[in-house]
């Protein structure tokens, strides 16, 4: 395996492998990308390895970039008062760490505008290092750790693209959506990373020489989400406002109440945690143990394993907070440990098509963990099934399509969400995967 998974598992330096640490230079902002001879063109260029209209599809496409603008509609300026926040939400850095490139007054260079919003560095970093380095032909020889020391983030590597977008996406400890936010009005963090891709304008290419390169996307994705969301956890299990209720199924309280002799949740019962006590956010991990089991079946055992035991404790009327943050530092360096096996190995129609299988099998365990954990298998089936159809024809894409759209229906009312329909959608699917033309 690579260096900067076997060499770095500790809690200590788990992140280091993927976050600039140091920062190189100042932010400079996205107007110096912005000339037709650097990323600014109107039209794809073929002269080099880039199109060279990068800046072009970020302006004119790009939700990102209007992330800032979002700060002054009329909810955002409802959840400011709500939260009584002490300055209007475009000016409060609770919401510009992640509403824009928020960084301190001193790292900024004279071009640089925080209402630019969502912009180039906030993902491939501080660009002072980097900007005049990048333009000279010598620049793609030098190696992703010297790019890295000019300040330039290596987002070829699948994991490190993955956490970058979860800093905002899941949250770190400077940016984070809690339940007082959510209660306030902003919405939940659900993220794969796979789908959210490929519903973006692109501005980059995907590695031509690796067909099932989505499926890589999607199974590191889905590991780093569940180590940066047990990393998460831990925090929070140790800070002053414990219990945070947003690492819990919201819709274990939020859901339309029914007589008892109708409710599925009550059938299904409260195996390992308190009747009454929500269940830990299972969502993260619902469908990632597929991958994980196919990798590294004894690291897959163990990470398990701890899991039912972070549940377990969680799931009490008043569980240890120490034994829940350890409980999760144990499971975010497993989590780490399978996440670097699935960022090094190789993906291929086998390995996509036995996922995809197993997790439509799985429709009673998938749905009867609840919405959040739905939603993730949904979006999952749609991301690999988009992988499998761009290489290979062996599956009805009409009927398969329709019936992952039949998932995605059940979950559009999430209060009113119901296991058994899902699952039984979710069978639907299953026939259908397993009635291919080639057996495997």
């Amino acid at each position: 395996m690579s260096w900067r998974w076997t060499a770095c598992l500790s809690l200590a330096c788990i992140g280091s492998a993927f976050a600039q640490k140091t920062v190189v230079g100042k932010y400079n902002g996205p107007g110096g990308c912005a000339s037709s001879s650097c990323h600014g063109s109107i039209q794809p260029k073929q002269i080099t390895d880039v199109a060279q209209n990068e800046y072009s599809i970020w302006a004119g496409q790009d939700k990102h970039a209007r992330a800032y603008q979002v700060l002054s509609n009329d909810v955002s300026v409802r959840i400011g008062k709500i939260l009584n926040l002490k300055s209007p939400p475009g000016e409060n850095q609770k919401c510009l760490a992640c509403h824009a490139l928020s960084v301190p007054p001193e790292m900024r260079a004279q071009s640089f505008d925080v209402s630019d919003g969502v912009s180039c560095e906030h993902c491939h970093g501080p660009a002072a290092g980097w900007l005049g380095a990048h333009t000279v032909r010598e620049w793609e020889t030098r190696t992703p750790a010297q790019k890295d020391q000019l300040g330039m983030r290596d987002l070829r590597d699948v994991a490190i693209r993955s956490h970058t977008c979860l800093r905002c996406h899941l949250g770190t400890e400077e940016q984070s959506v809690d339940h007082q936010m959510i209660a306030a009005g902003h919405p939940d963090l659900t993220f794969e990373l796979n789908l959210f891709s490929a519903v973006m304008p692109k501005h980059w290419k995907d590695p031509n020489e690796i067909p099932w390169f989505g499926t890589k996307e999607w199974a590191v994705g889905q590991g780093m989400q569940l180590r940066d969301s047990m990393q998460r956890l831990a925090r929070r299990a140790r800070s002053s406002t414990w219990p945070e209720y947003s690492e819990l199924d919201c819709f274990a309280c939020h859901h339309s109440l029914t007589a008892a002799k109708d409710s599925w949740r009550q059938d299904v019962g409260y195996a390992g945690r308190t009747p009454g006590v929500p269940a830990w956010n299972s969502s993260r991990f619902a469908v990632f143990r597929y991958a994980a089991a196919e990798t590294d079946p004894a690291a897959y055992g163990k990470l398990e394993s701890e899991l039912a035991t972070l549940s377990g404790l969680i799931g009490q009327l008043s569980g240890d907070r120490q034994q829940i943050a350890a409980s999760a530092d144990r499971a975010a360096e497993l989590a780490h440990f399978l996440t670097g096996a699935l960022n090094n190995r190789s993906y291929d129609q086998a390995f996509t098509l036995r996922v995809m299988r197993k997790i439509a099998a799985d429709s009673n365990a998938i749905s009867q963990q609840g919405q959040r954990a739905a939603g993730q298998a949904a979006m999952s089936l749609d991301s690999l099934f988009g992988v499998y159809k761009q290489n290979a024809k062996d599956l009805d894409e009409a009927q398969i399509k329709a019936a992952i759209d039949g998932l995605f229906q059940q979950l559009d009312d999430p209060s009113a969400y119901n296991a058994p329909r899902f699952s039984a959608q979710m069978q639907k699917l299953a026939v259908l995967l397993s009635a291919e033309k080639g057996s495997r």
